[in-house]
């Protein structure tokens, strides 16, 4: 399935208000994971209350110990500081990198902004490297920003 063609599905987890924002989210965790067969661990982390520190929350893929992520540390803290979106084509060239799993190749992350406020971010790892295009990053920019409809 393309990008193009996620974005409907998208839209209709979005407004399935019957379900929780964390059961949304977490379905569209699998979407994507399962349509993108260079997208193998989705996830999401939002601001941590008051605190400058990234909590995680729904997510596919394999367990991680990273719950909670101090703002700079890694590729998620780097992006709840910067605002920006971050990709990393290849994870071993990265100093501030935090270590999910050994078979991780590359990571993009996008922020999700509510009244333009940073307050969390789409995660994903790839085990191929390289593979994050410009493609990527719009299709991943439209997730986040129908994410945001779900927080404000």
């Amino acid at each position: 399935m393309t990008l193009q063609e996620l974005k409907p599905k998208i839209k209709n987890i979005i407004v399935q208000s019957q379900l929780t924002v964390d059961e949304r989210l977490l379905k569209i965790c699998e979407i994507l994971e399962t349509n993108i067969n260079y997208y193998n661990w989705v996830g999401f982390y939002f601001k941590n209350g008051d605190k400058d520190e990234l909590k995680l929350g729904p997510y596919v893929g394999e367990p991680t110990d990273h719950t909670i992520i101090p703002f700079g540390k890694g590729i998620c803290g780097q992006v709840a500081v910067s605002n920006q979106n971050f990709v990393v084509p290849d994870v071993a060239a990265q100093d501030n990198y935090i270590a999910c799993s050994i078979t991780v190749k590359a990571e993009i992350v996008i922020p999700i902004f509510v009244n333009g406020e940073n307050i969390g971010q789409i995660d994903i790892d790839s085990n191929t490297p390289d593979p994050f295009n410009e493609a990527d990053e719009r299709f991943l920019e439209f997730v986040c920003k129908e994410v945001s409809k779900l927080i404000s």
